[in-house]
């Protein structure tokens, strides 16, 4: 089971920083009673002005309730770097080259 729950924070910043939900959720809750955070570590846009949500799911085998003041997710605050992305015909090689998920693991 998952559930949108309301933060109860409203976060206006500068466009120059944005806001990230840590991927991790709260290890108590995890632990004890299989509460997990989905689409971590999710982005709060600079020039997003709703309240902020989380996406929990229960993993474990009995409900749970939250309740206001629990804490149930962690936020990292972090500077944006703005980019010109360029169009290319080339890119320069590594060891790597085009490698994917796992490549770079233990032989």
């Amino acid at each position: 089971m998952c559930w949108l729950r309301a933060s109860g924070c409203w976060f206006p910043q500068d466009s120059s920083w944005s806001c990230r939900r840590v991927g991790r959720g709260r290890s108590d809750r995890a632990i004890q009673h299989g509460i997990s955070l989905l689409n971590s570590p999710g982005t709060v846009d600079s020039d997003y002005r709703g309240e902020v949500k989380v996406i929990l799911a229960n993993l474990g085998r009995e409900s749970f309730t939250i309740r206001r003041g629990d804490r149930i997710a962690q936020l990292v605050v972090a500077p944006v770097s703005r980019v010109k992305v360029l169009e290319a015909t080339d890119v320069s090689s590594t060891d790597r080259g085009s490698g994917g998920f796992g490549s770079t693991g233990i032989d």
